[in-house]
């Protein structure tokens, strides 16, 4: 729910209770004049009064379904990123990084949480997968492999397996 319908169902609540319009107005923050308008608008059709009318003026020039098309195709090689930022996108469509944002919002994409695994960009990581699973596979003699994952903002606080003592 939007903060302004929020706000007027607020308003109308209060009205109910028998508060008076100026009482009404100081405890949500507004004008009189502001209280006296969306009692109106609730009194001629409830609820949906409350909700914002269509504005008059010059209709949006920006098709989000655009965005999120471009969104959805990944951006080239040559930039070396596996999705989209915002600023990055707004400079390929020429908007306005803020208006790529609230496209996305709209649409509730959000293209930097990956939902699956995506490979390294990285032009030599066959080569180091394949030297790390080397080791697994055949370790030098008297050598102690070790794996260490680290991952940001995550801890290991407690053991998954037994410890061989």
């Amino acid at each position: 729910m939007r903060a302004g319908v929020a706000q007027r169902a607020r308003i109308v609540l209060l009205a109910s209770e028998g508060l008076r319009n100026a009482e009404i107005a100081e405890r949500v923050g507004v004008s009189r004049p502001t209280v006296n308008l969306w009692r109106l608008r609730y009194l001629e059709a409830g609820v949906a009064g409350l909700v914002d009318r269509d504005r008059s003026g010059r209709p949006k020039r920006v098709e989000e379904r655009g965005i999120i098309a471009a969104t959805l195709t990944p951006p080239p090689v040559r930039l070396g990123v596996t999705h989209w930022s915002s600023r990055l996108l707004g400079s390929r469509l020429k908007l306005d990084h803020a208006t790529v944002l609230k496209a996305w919002r709209s649409f509730g994409v959000t293209p930097w949480r990956a939902e699956s695994f995506k490979f390294s960009t990285d032009p030599d990581l066959v080569a180091k997968v394949t030297d790390v699973i080397g080791l697994y596979l055949s370790p030098p003699e008297n050598a102690i492999v070790l794996c260490v994952d680290q991952k940001s903002q995550i801890q290991a606080l407690d053991r998954t397996q037994k410890t061989v003592e």
